[in-house]
Parts: C-alpha cells; structure tokens; sequence
C-alpha cells in the first residue's frame, strides 16, 4: 500500500527510532508498503519513520546496470548497523522529506552494514557506490539525522531557504 511521506519540518522525522523485537508479518506489511511508497515516487530508499513509523525499518532499491533486465534487488533491513566503515566521498544527496533540494554530502565509501532481513535471519552487508550512500543515508533517518545535517550550519541555512521556496511554489501551483 502506498503511504504519504512526511515533509520535513515533521518531527518524527528528527526522533530516533524504536528497535524492532522481532520480524513479525506486521513488520512485514511495513516493509512492503514502504517498497509500494518509494516505487511510487521513483526512490532508491525509504525509511519506517519517512511514512510516520518510528521503527527501525529500510528498503533500499538499485539497479546496478540500468542495460540489465532483470529486476533490481530490493534490500528490506530491521534493525540496520554499521559495524564498519572505510574511507571518505563526496556524494550530491537528495531526500523524500525534503523535496526540491540536493547537495553534495560527506560519507563513507565503504560500509559494512549487519541486520535483519524480512525473515528475521540476521545478515551483513557490504558495500561500496551508491548502496553505499543509500544505507548511510537511510540509516541516518531512523537516527532522526536528515542529510542536510551533514552540511555547514551556512549551508544547512541556504538550503532550507530553497526548500522554503520550494514549498511555497508547490503550494501556489495548487
């Protein structure tokens, strides 16, 4: 089921999420309506709390070689980790809850990440390029870190204005 994502300034977008006890069909149902969500609007990932949930909950979805046929590999996550992390790149960002804005974000370039899968089985992955930067960047949300945290306070300040105006835009548009 496609749900609304919450907008920045939402304040559940700034809570840290609650740990899931166990992967059950209710966390189950949450994993596919966020798939359902971030097809819906053409994302590459989306976090539980992004929908309202504040549960620890991320899909992430990319398609390594847009030549490829077959169907991208959907990485649904309870209770994700980094448990390792390597190097530094620079990465331009955008987010769900904060439309109309991009910018570049300092991450690391590799990462180990260990969770759950929809099973419940625990897994760990690794990852370099753009899976990379979407497990940080999901992760941050379920840590109520929104990628223009990443940035200088001026710049934080330059990009809300911009997003401020997108807002408005749209809302005149209407």
């Amino acid at each position: 089921m496609v749900r609304k994502i919450l907008k920045y300034p939402e304040s559940v977008l700034r809570k840290i999420s609650e740990p899931v006890d166990r992967v059950d069909d209710e966390v189950r149902a949450l994993m596919a309506d966020l798939v359902d969500t971030m097809r819906h609007v053409g994302g590459i990932g989306l976090a539980a709390p992004q929908i309202g949930v504040s549960m620890r909950v991320i899909v992430i979805e990319i398609r390594e070689d847009e030549t490829e046929d077959k169907e991208p590999q959907i990485i649904r996550l309870v209770n994700p980790e980094i448990v390792e992390a390597r190097g530094t790149t620079r990465f331009e960002e955008g987010c769900l809850s904060i439309p109309g804005i991009k910018t570049n974000v300092r991450r690391s370039e590799v990462v180990v990440v260990s969770g759950l899968d929809e099973e419940g089985k625990e897994v760990r992955t690794e990852a370099t390029g753009l899976l990379s930067i979407a497990l940080q960047h999901e992760i941050d949300h379920l840590d109520g870190i929104l990628f223009i945290d990443r940035v200088s306070s001026l710049k934080r300040e330059f990009l809300l204005k911009r997003y401020r105006r997108h807002l408005l835009s749209q809302e005149q548009a209407l």
